[in-house]
Parts: structure tokens; C-alpha cells; sequence
């Protein structure tokens, strides 16, 4: 489940391995990590869904109902 160069479950790069653990984890889950810098998000988690911010490409992550 590639979205960009780094895992939105552990930040490593796609390209550096495995991430069938993780792709697993984010149907649960919200992404803890930005897919375009591989930095931690800022999650807010509600009822309803989650809002996941990075504060270095000042991007908002889409939103997953749960």
C-alpha cells in the first residue's frame, strides 16, 4: 500500500523492506507517520475518525472512518 516514499506505519522508507505487518496495522489504526517526509503526525483520534497533521509539510492527512 504505497502512498509515497515512507511507510505511514513506521516512517522507514517503502523501499527498504517489508511492510505487510504494517500495511495491516493501518486498517486499524491511523497513520502515525507522514508518507512524504516520514515524519510523526499529530493524530487526534474522535469517534467518528481521526484528524493526522504533519507539521513539517503542513499537510492534512485524509480522514478514515473507522
Amino acid at each position: 500500500m504505497t502512498h509515497g516514499p515512507f511507510c505511514r506505519a513506521c516512517g522507514h522508507p517503502e523501499a527498504a523492506g517489508e511492510h505487510d505487518g504494517c500495511d495491516l496495522r493501518l486498517q486499524l489504526d491511523p497513520p502515525r507517520f507522514c508518507a512524504t517526509c516520514g515524519r510523526r503526525l499529530d493524530v487526534q483520534v474522535f469517534p467518528t475518525g481521526y484528524r493526522a497533521t504533519c507539521r513539517r509539510c503542513d499537510g492534512v492527512h485524509p480522514a478514515h472512518r473507522a
